[in-house]
């Protein structure tokens, strides 16, 4: 391998010094460049990195010019990413991601205490009765770490939505997420007493088609199936819902006010149970496969602000009396 000799004076455009500023125009121009293409604007990127849109069109522009190509498609109204674009933000930005997270580490190590802010995504329910109380705790013992939570049933887009942590029930499917199981997900059919008084209680699986059901509707649209494990195996049953509500809350209170059974999860009615202002049914089937899960991208190079977080709310959500199931079970015994 040759060896590179200093430059002359009469050289200046093929030395050191020329390679250091392309590199600092290249590396500025990725930045702005994974600015825009997460804020989908100029300006949004410029306050995001702290400087004007000016500068931030500028680094753009001498990244294209430097490789050849266009990379947004600007409009007066909007600016998208042409096809090059769109693959040249797909090979850079994992890797800007890395850079960042390490530079959050080595933050978090330099400075001490974790800080900083955490965006936090929870389902509705889930996120109101479990998640949310506990985050005032949660500031307290971390009074450095600011918490943005957001409630939505729908799924998590970790990158455009920019989520560090986010609470997820049922099955996890998705193999591009870190998925852990806080606590089982037991699943109850309830009634309200004066339900049960008036029209009786399912005796079995086949016997829920002759009841008035309370559905839930889940975001994608679809209705959410019951799901009983009968002789071993899962048994999802559609119900006839006489009500159907896109809130975990409303269904509860529905069945509450007796106007029919609903399966619900455990955590949503685990205290009515135990006050009696609701009954079990069929709790002998219940399935027994699901969960609720804290979910991250990646365990590499996690900042100290989100590994605090998920140690907190692990402990505490596992503290909590949300498992009710074996107490059931050992009653009919």
């Amino acid at each position: 391998m040759s060896t590179p000799y200093p430059p002359s004076s009469d050289t200046p455009s093929n030395g050191p010094d020329s390679l250091a500023d392309s590199f600092a125009t290249s590396y500025a121009g990725v930045m702005a460049f994974i600015a825009v293409a997460a804020e989908g604007n100029f300006a949004k990127a410029g306050d995001r990195l702290g400087i004007g849109r000016s500068a931030v069109s500028r680094s753009v522009q001498k990244l294209e010019d430097q490789l050849g190509t266009r990379l947004f498609v600007r409009t007066t109204r909007s600016t998208s990413l042409t096809p090059e674009g769109q693959r040249f933000y797909e090979q850079c930005h994992p890797g800007v991601e890395r850079i960042i997270q390490a530079l959050d580490d080595m933050r978090d190590l330099r400075e001490g205490p974790p800080s900083g802010q955490l965006r936090v995504c929870a389902t509705v329910g889930f996120g109101r009765k479990v998640v949310a109380p506990l985050l005032m705790g949660f500031r307290e013992a971390n009074p450095g770490i600011s918490v943005e939570l957001l409630l939505d049933d729908g799924p998590t887009d970790f990158t455009t939505d920019r989520v560090d942590v986010s609470f997820r029930n049922g099955r996890m499917e998705d193999s591009q997420v870190i998925a852990k199981k806080i606590i089982p997900m037991q699943m109850m059919l309830c009634a309200s007493p004066a339900y049960a008084a008036a029209h009786g209680l399912p005796t079995s699986v086949d016997d829920i088609a002759d009841h008035a059901c309370v559905n839930f509707k889940l975001a994608s649209g679809r209705v959410f199936e019951w799901e009983f494990k009968v002789a071993g195996q899962l048994r999802k049953v559609a119900p006839p819902g006489m009500l159907t509500f896109n809130d975990a809350d409303l269904v509860l209170q529905s069945v509450l006010d007796g106007h029919g059974i609903a399966q619900m999860a455990a955590y949503q009615v685990c205290d009515h149970l135990r006050a009696g202002t609701l009954v079990a049914c069929l709790p002998q089937y219940a399935p027994e496969d699901r969960g609720h899960y804290l979910c991250f991208l990646s365990r590499q190079h996690l900042p100290a602000r989100m590994r605090v977080f998920i140690d907190y709310m692990t402990e505490h959500i596992r503290a909590m009396d949300l498992q009710i199931l074996d107490s059931l079970l050992a009653k009919q015994a």
